[in-house]
């Protein structure tokens, strides 16, 4: 046994741990975060010594892989300088990172010579004033641009990201599988998710995987496949196109909650114990109380763990459930 196994009170093995670094981003997507949103400030946010601090505990206890979100992670000043250091935890597996793709062409060099090992990319939409809507104030080609950089520097198994919604996008699920299969990707399908209150009708936005699956399905043969990539989602394989895979990440329609290995650090230090519930532990105060000695850390970490709830309680019909936006809650 490590240093300190995080073993949750289900007896499910805590071996990933989602970082935020930041809640601040240079889009405003509409699932997101709201228009007018305010963000957190500055002093309340982890800095990046205490976020490598609290990497470290969780690596020292089994984590293996580690995921940088925001926000956008990198609009985070010392991002790539992060990276590094982040990359080098003895036992740690792999360092991955969820990005909106508008800064890439400036830092995907950097990040892979840094040891950053995967990049998954936000894209809802091929179309550019579609995309302007959904973002309201991003620009495609910028991050059509920061793909390709992102291929360039050597990055390998880039996943696009696409939340799925009825009247927004579910008019392009086939054009962006073409765009994944053209450019050698990976593509995951996400069911929205009830966080914060965005405006409008999930529940007439929602597009379950199902429904995701059966329009690939239209023109594509799918093949199941048992691969995961230590997250929650479910892939399938096309036929004649192996360099591709769908995934699909469905917390309405297919619940993965019994298999969670998962945690997330928000900006401001919270810890999350699960996405969809407020249980948290306030790692901020316990990083500034006890700066120089990790046991309180520990020891705290390893009792919420036993506060773990054995699930969520998303439902498509019951409206906003957890007023924390996503931009809060760590990509």
């Amino acid at each position: 046994m490590t240093m300190a196994e995080w073993i949750d009170g289900q007896g499910r093995r805590i071996d990933y741990l989602r970082l935020s670094l930041t809640d601040r981003c240079d889009f405003r997507c509409v699932y997101c975060m709201a228009e007018d949103v305010r963000f957190l400030p500055r002093q309340q946010v982890l800095t990046l010594e205490e976020i490598e601090r609290v990497a470290r505990l969780f690596v020292e206890g089994g984590v293996r892989k580690l995921r940088l979100t925001g926000g956008e992670p990198l609009v985070r000043p010392g991002i790539v300088g992060l990276c590094e250091r982040l990359a080098a935890l003895p036992g740690l597996r792999e360092l991955c990172m969820t990005s909106n793709g508008s800064q890439l062409a400036r830092y995907a060099r950097d990040l892979h010579a840094a040891g950053l090992s995967r990049l998954n990319i936000s894209l809802d939409t091929l179309d550019p004033k579609r995309f302007q809507a959904i973002t309201r104030t991003g620009r495609l080609e910028q991050v059509l641009a920061g793909i390709a950089a992102a291929q360039a520097a050597g990055f390998e198994r880039i996943k696009l990201n696409c939340v799925v919604m009825k009247g927004r996008n579910t008019d392009e699920v086939q054009g962006l599988v073409d765009f994944a299969i053209a450019n050698a990707l990976d593509i995951s399908f996400i069911e929205e998710m009830p966080l914060g209150v965005v405006g409008g009708e999930r529940r007439e936005r929602f597009c379950s995987s199902d429904e995701v699956r059966a329009l690939i399905a239209e023109r594509h043969e799918l093949l199941d496949s048992a691969e995961h990539s230590g997250g929650p989602a479910r892939y399938v394989r096309l036929a004649g196109h192996p360099a591709t895979r769908i995934g699909f990440i469905s917390p309405h329609s297919h619940n993965f909650c019994a298999t969670c290995n998962r945690l997330r650090l928000t900006a401001e230090g919270r810890l999350l114990l699960c996405l969809g519930q407020e249980h948290s532990l306030d790692l901020r105060g316990l990083l500034r109380r006890h700066p120089l000695h990790d046991e309180p850390l520990r020891a705290a970490v390893l009792g919420a763990l036993q506060r773990k709830p054995a699930g969520h309680e998303f439902g498509v019909d019951d409206g906003v459930q957890v007023l924390r936006f996503m931009n809060l809650s760590g990509g």
